[in-house]
């Protein structure tokens, strides 16, 4: 892929860009081999590849410019901004709408936030696109100032962007490095974006984590949920679920084999757990909460026959990873964006051995992918260490 941002050097968030499409996939797929070296016994399925192009269904866009030249981008290191509208990576149906919302912001007024200065109303724009073509917009302002002029011309923003289902207001007072704030008030009447994946319908509400690439997402569930259901469990836990990705997915597939899987998903953001309870699937049950603590927590008695864990680039960390290793059941579904901290959490874990993995290219033109692993506890021979659980 070419890039004239790249190329101008005014962009270099895509550290693989100008690479063939090919040796991309074989170098990322050849460095998760290597991390998880010490388990030779994997069956490493081929990577799944990407549309190397207009891939992004999430766009989070930094304002800078003026209120009537804005810019939509990022800062560079002076703290200006850089427009980046016709960014190749982003969906077609966002950056048709990048055009119309810089008018939006002319025309009500808004003052993108001066970091350097501290002063300002707007720091970002993040549209997110679901399959369908629909669009959610998100304005963050640091207050309420612009709220007024914004309803004014709400209605020549929609007519505009046909498109767009929901627009927000996120709130984000604080001069620090995050990226939105914990209220949200709704322009439109609808406040939630449905995101069909598959048999599955996502109702995604302002703040809740979903995947950037919608194309490669749908895949990574899909093949999660045959994995888990080729272990014929009867329970599974779904943690860090955010808006129910996997569990919703594992819980359609056994639908489909007769009723009675049950399925608990876990997760500390409010917002995500009251998507995915949103879905509606029949066996599934979503808790607001730490997952560390759930299960530390959790009465044996209760515990699952699958674990799916899909957690930040941090990875499990050591508490997680050494309950998993303690009371841990018989596979677990490890999903990571950072094989690196897989890599470290497997260490942690030695009673499992990685039985089935696949990389899943959802960060074209840059070093990042998503890592898919099936783990299965290794049987011990009465006395060799930690007593297995495996059934």
């Amino acid at each position: 892929m070419q890039c004239d941002y790249f190329d101008a050097g005014v962009c270099r968030s895509c550290d693989l860009m100008g690479v063939a499409y090919g040796t991309q996939l074989a170098g990322k797929d050849a460095h998760a081999r290597r991390l998880l070296e010490r388990h030779p016994d994997a069956e490493w399925l081929p990577p799944l590849a990407s549309d190397p192009e207009a891939f992004r269904s999430k766009a989070k866009m930094v304002v800078g410019g003026t209120s009537a030249e804005p810019t939509l981008g990022i800062l560079d290191e002076a703290r200006i901004g850089v427009d980046l509208r016709r960014c190749g990576v982003i969906s077609t149906g966002i950056r048709a709408a990048f055009d119309p919302v810089a008018a939006f912001i002319a025309r009500a007024a808004i003052e993108p936030y001066d970091v350097r200065a501290r002063r300002g109303e707007l720091k970002l724009v993040v549209v997110l696109e679901a399959p369908d073509g629909s669009l959610m917009i998100r304005f963050v302002l640091r207050s309420r100032e612009a709220e007024g002029r914004m309803r004014k011309h709400l209605p020549a923003l929609l007519a505009a962007v046909p498109t767009a289902a929901v627009v927000t207001i996120n709130l984000q007072p604080e001069h620090k490095a995050v990226v939105e704030g914990p209220d949200e008030l709704p322009l439109t009447p609808v406040d939630t974006l449905l995101v069909r994946l598959d048999d599955v319908t996502l109702h995604v509400r302002p703040g809740s984590f979903v995947q950037t690439n919608t194309g490669v997402a749908s895949a990574l569930y899909r093949e999660g949920a045959e994995w888990v259901a080729a272990a014929a469990p009867r329970s599974v836990w779904d943690l860090y679920c955010g808006v129910g990705g996997f569990g919703l997915h594992v819980a359609a597939r056994a639908a489909a084999d007769g009723p009675g899987m049950r399925v608990l998903g876990v997760e500390l953001s409010a917002e995500a757990i009251e998507s995915a309870r949103a879905a509606g699937v029949p066996g599934t049950r979503f808790e607001v909460g730490d997952a560390t603590a759930f299960a530390e927590r959790s009465d044996p008695a209760d515990r699952p026959d699958v674990v799916i864990v899909n957690p930040p680039r941090r990875g499990l960390g050591a508490r997680l990873a050494g309950w998993l290793e303690r009371e841990g059941p018989a596979s677990v579904l490890y999903s990571s964006c950072n094989s690196v901290s897989l890599a470290a959490d497997l260490e942690r874990m030695p009673s499992y051995r990685v039985d089935r993995a696949r990389v899943f290219d959802m960060f074209p033109q840059s070093s990042h992918y998503e890592l898919l692993t099936l783990l299965t506890r290794r049987v011990r021979r009465a006395g060799a260490g930690s007593p297995s659980r495996g059934r």
